[in-house]
């Protein structure tokens, strides 16, 4: 339908779901961020959103607008985005690990118009709108909504088309992108969810899916949220995921689905097997990166099988990819076949299509006269990122695949200068481009090493320029580095070099570093800083 939006599918539902649970909130959850447990209904949830809504109306917020929120994976979170989607207005979902400076930019970059946060970011909230010398409004759910003076009385009917969400992904040219999101785009997230069936069907008024996933992703906010929206269902968000006390969580929700990120499965087979473990009603985990060697086994242990997919931001769920049916490949980075209603090629660095088996750049599009059905609207302020993005018609992942002879795709490598971290995306140029800025570092190079629990780490090259290249030196600059930027994309390895592989225009030589991470970590050579990175307030 031409005119629905989120909200409107919600307010749809909700008019039939009413007292039956939207949310749930653990009591777990409830006492990390000191709110009430237990379920909130559709009815409850839309007279929240009433509430909300009003506030922004009677402040003057109107659509085309941006608002930005920094609430973690509080419930009111959803309250608060979907009032402003009734009006057309779009939000922008903060990080909660971001620093000032990196703060800085996306509140300039984005124009919002007001953040709403968490009382304890505020100040620095504050502090990176004075530092660009912005006038935007920090708030708190508890304080009066500031009224604004662009005042719009003008009717608007949102649809489809309109910008539900600006999400900010890691760029390869230093700062982050902003992904346009339009109603369209979550909206065919859930619908594809609710269809694509085999392992993964869901069942009308009947499903409890448990994340611990950030609301700041696509997998949370668009996947996880607008799948249990469609189908009547009960999204259970979990404050983050917490090793210790998973399980508990999974039975106490009577969840029967989970979202998961690679580095889940690992830590979770550390623990004592139990005659208990499949006590659950949990009939699939939906996710990527599962350890190769510890699918199988997991699956074995715990009772479903965990079912690996590719997306991006950019593609949503109009270019998902997924294992869902049987028979899948277990055990050999294999993401399943496309669906009929998405086309792909692998291609060389010249653009010609590769051979079967031999890995190439996936490029990725829909079929039918709209190539860009369920995909992102483009980049904020950046049309040439946009359209290098979809060259030639075909959207240009950066991913490295290969195909098989029965049309089954291999995740292989990155062709951007991408580390995935515990399912973050963190750019190395970024990375490079906030260090280099260290009085002791002459120039540094970043790349990803392999970890054993969260996939990849952060691992950089650093030529000094005064300091001594010793261990205490290495954790110098690590303190500094989680004051300048979240902490995920701090140097978990740092080796000390003299000369760095560069081209002769001054250009790092990125296979040549992929090389010299994979010997220094072999010999043991980097400096192992990852027990330093912690989240910080």
């Amino acid at each position: 339908m031409k005119n629905e939006t989120v909200y409107k599918r919600f307010q749809a539902v909700a008019n039939k779901r009413k007292d039956a649970p939207f949310l749930q909130v653990l009591r777990e959850t409830a006492l990390i961020y000191n709110i009430n447990d237990g379920d909130t209904s559709y009815s409850d949830m839309q007279k929240a959103v009433n509430v909300w809504e009003l506030k922004f109306r009677n402040a003057g917020y109107s659509h085309g607008q941006r608002v930005g929120l920094l609430l973690q994976n509080r419930p009111i979170f959803i309250e608060i985005w979907l009032a402003l989607n009734s009006l057309g207005i779009s939000v922008v979902p903060i990080n909660h690990d971001l620093r000032v400076a990196e703060l800085e930019y996306i509140i300039e970059h984005s124009e919002m118009k007001l953040i709403i946060s968490t009382p304890e970011r505020i100040s620095e909230l504050k502090q990176a709108i004075s530092n660009r010398n912005l006038t935007v409004d920090v708030i708190s759910t508890f304080d009066e909504m500031p009224n604004i003076l662009e005042v719009d009385n003008k009717i608007f009917d949102p649809d489809t088309s309109t910008e539900c969400a600006l999400l900010y992904t890691s760029g390869t040219t230093g700062q982050p992108k902003g992904c346009i999101l339009s109603n369209e785009y979550f909206l065919h997230s859930g619908d594809w969810y609710s269809e694509v069936g085999g392992l993964i069907s869901l069942s009308v008024n009947h499903e409890r899916m448990i994340t611990p996933l950030p609301l700041f992703h696509m997998n949370a906010m668009a996947v996880s949220f607008t799948a249990m929206l469609t189908v009547g269902g009960c999204l259970i968000i979990l404050d983050r995921f917490h090793p210790k006390t998973w399980w508990q969580s999974v039975k106490e929700s009577k969840a029967t689905c989970i979202h998961y990120l690679g580095v889940m499965p690992s830590i979770l087979m550390n623990d004592i097997p139990d005659i208990n473990d499949n006590n659950h009603c949990v009939r699939f985990g939906f996710g990527a990166g599962v350890d190769q060697k510890l699918h199988a086994k997991f699956e074995a242990r715990f009772g479903f099988p965990l079912i690996e997919a590719w997306a991006m931001t950019e593609t949503g769920s109009g270019g998902t990819i997924s294992a869902h049916t049987e028979p899948r490949k277990i055990g050999v980075s294999c993401f399943g076949k496309p669906e009929k209603d998405i086309e792909i090629r692998i291609v060389d660095d010249d653009g010609q299509n590769t051979p079967t088996s031999i890995p190439g750049e996936l490029l990725i599009r829909r079929k039918g006269p709209n190539k860009e059905y369920g995909f992102f609207s483009g980049y904020l302020k950046d049309e040439r990122a946009t359209n290098d993005a979809w060259a030639n018609g075909w959207f240009h992942t950066g991913d490295i695949v290969k195909i098989d002879e029965f049309g089954f795709l291999y995740f292989i490598d990155r062709k951007k200068n991408i580390i995935r971290r515990s399912g973050e995306n963190i750019a190395a140029v970024e990375v490079e481009s906030i260090l280099n800025r260290h009085a002791s570092i002459k120039i540094c190079a970043a790349a990803a090493a392999v970890d054993d629990i969260r996939g990849e780490e952060v691992a950089v090259f650093i030529i000094l320029d005064k300091d001594i290249d010793t261990y205490d030196t290495a954790i110098k600059i690590v303190e500094w580095a989680l004051d300048e930027m979240a902490y995920y994309k701090v140097p978990g390895l740092i080796e000390f070099v003299n000369e760095l592989p560069l081209t002769a225009t001054q250009k790092v030589r990125r296979g040549d570093l992929k090389k010299l991470v994979k010997c220094t970590q072999e010999n043991n050579g980097f400096h192992d800083m990852r027990s330093l990175k912690r989240r910080q307030l």
